[in-house]
């Protein structure tokens, strides 16, 4: 476990951090050795191209151009909402494979990616053969509050589309501070991003096709080996897994990975993408072996040992889009002043 200077907990702009020293190019044991490979993780974009590109060109500075562009980045979902530029953003994700074929590219599902996708039609279809429509029951006493979508295409949706393209009806959301940007998702920036009004089924025809494929293609959870980790000891190697809200406490770990994995869309809320307390720790069954658990989801940054919250904006304009790179646990936000 590491030491407490390895341990931190941010919410909003009061932060103090202790960050261990960027050793990248000298591994604690043996100059002489490889580099450690590059793992960057990166929080939660909400629609904030500019954010975006200052993080990644931020990193690109950070690094050494040989190790940055063989890195392996997992962004942790969350592209779209809240900010203004979704469609920027989801351009400039789907172009990094081209821009840096070298560099391996990671995209994991946020709970408003997979909203999203439900509401352009490309999640999966469940695979007990029951129908989107059965996953509405369990929610339905917030169908009024929410203002669930009810335009073309409704009938077969998934709970989460049509909730995102909904119109809450309480303007001012308590636990932001800050009003409803027209659905419980945030989801009117979005639409105008595409060019058209929020809740509109037009959206259907707006998105690009690439676009719909990026959505339909990311992942709900990604496992990743011998992933390096530097403490007080030295360099550690260690598993990776990566789910944007993280793996449930109190349920098996291999049958959660397998859910996962098979995206299994005849559940109505998927707990690994939209969870909060229950998904906060690192599950018991895996805390005795070096197993990291990194994830974005829940608006705040927070390292304790092997569990990395990455999510320091959570959407919010006047807060930064982070990333953490291992083995080193540097982190990097769009709003640091790096030159080279």
């Amino acid at each position: 476990m590491y030491s407490k200077a390895f341990s931190l907990s941010i919410e909003g702009q009061n932060r103090t951090t202790t960050e261990p020293k960027m050793t990248e190019a000298e591994p604690s044991n043996n100059s002489t050795l490889a580099k450690p490979r590059l793992v960057i993780c990166i929080g939660d974009i909400h629609g904030y191209i500019t954010k975006l590109q200052n993080l990644w060109s931020n990193l690109e500075t950070q690094f050494d151009p040989q190790h940055f562009n063989a890195a392996t980045i997992i962004f942790l979902g969350d592209y779209c909402d809240r900010g203004p530029d979704t469609k920027k953003v989801l351009d400039f994700l789907i172009d990094l494979p081209s821009r840096y074929p070298n560099q391996k590219h990671v995209f994991l599902s946020g709970n408003h990616d997979f909203a999203f996708a439900a509401f352009v039609g490309v999640l999966p279809e469940p695979q007990n053969g029951v129908s989107f429509k059965e996953g509405w029951k369990e929610y339905e006493e917030s169908e009024d509050r929410e203002g669930w979508y009810k335009g073309d295409g409704y009938e077969n949706m998934h709970l989460q589309g049509r909730r995102w393209a909904g119109h809450i009806k309480v303007r001012f959301n308590t636990s932001k501070g800050i009003e409803y940007k027209g659905s419980i998702y945030d989801a009117g920036p979005t639409f105008t991003s595409y060019g058209v009004p929020h809740g509109s089924s037009d959206l259907l025809k707006a998105v690009p096709d690439d676009h719909k494929k990026f959505l339909a293609d990311t992942v709900w959870v990604h496992e990743e080996d011998d992933v390096c980790i530097e403490d007080e000891e030295g360099i550690r190697h260690c598993k990776l897994i990566a789910a944007h809200a993280g793996l449930e406490e109190g349920k098996n770990v291999g049958e959660q990975l397998r859910f996962l994995k098979a995206k299994e869309t005849h559940v109505p809320k998927i707990e690994a993408l939209s969870g909060r307390k229950t998904v906060w720790d690192i599950p018991k069954e895996l805390t005795e072996k070096p197993i990291i658990v990194v994830s974005g989801h829940h608006g705040k940054l927070h390292i304790d040992g092997l569990r990395l919250i990455i999510d320091e904006g959570g959407g919010f304009e006047n807060k930064p889009v982070a990333a953490i790179a291992l083995p080193s646990m540097k982190l990097v936000r769009d709003t640091d002043n790096l030159t080279k």
